[in-house]
């Protein structure tokens, strides 16, 4: 993944993501980042709409962005992966990054990204910065 991408994530926390079942819907999520195997690694109950699109289509995008009024600070990502129940290893990352929801024993969830687009405009007006997983 390019470096600018992967900084960015990381300094960020909260996404936006976006699912698609019976209708459309989105949610905000809290993340925690796998830069190993490009993945968020998200807490959500099966009970929740999204998730429950997610069961018939775990195909998803979403975005991270920086809120700014600012339009030469503007930076954020546009995201799309697929949803899966998070392995035990991963798991730990989204603890160490969230300790008190342990005590929620939630269900954790890797997004795999497969595809982002950068727009920051730190590097210009409309610079975008994309990448693709290799397939």
């Amino acid at each position: 993944m390019n470096d600018k991408i992967t900084a960015f994530i990381l300094q960020h926390h909260l996404l936006t993501l976006a699912t698609i079942g019976e209708r459309l819907w989105c949610c905000s999520m809290f993340y925690a980042y796998d830069s190993d195997t490009f993945s968020f690694i998200v807490a959500s109950d099966e009970e929740t709409e999204h998730m429950a699109n997610i069961a018939s289509n775990p195909h998803v995008a979403g975005t991270v962005a920086l809120e700014t009024k600012t339009v030469g600070r503007i930076q954020g990502i546009q995201f799309s992966g697929v949803i899966e129940r998070c392995s035990e290893p991963l798991q730990k990352l989204y603890f160490e990054a969230f300790p008190y929801a342990r005590v929620m024993n939630p269900t954790l969830w890797r997004i795999r990204l497969d595809e982002v687009k950068m727009t920051d405009n730190t590097l210009g007006f409309g610079k975008k910065i994309t990448w693709k997983r290799a397939s």
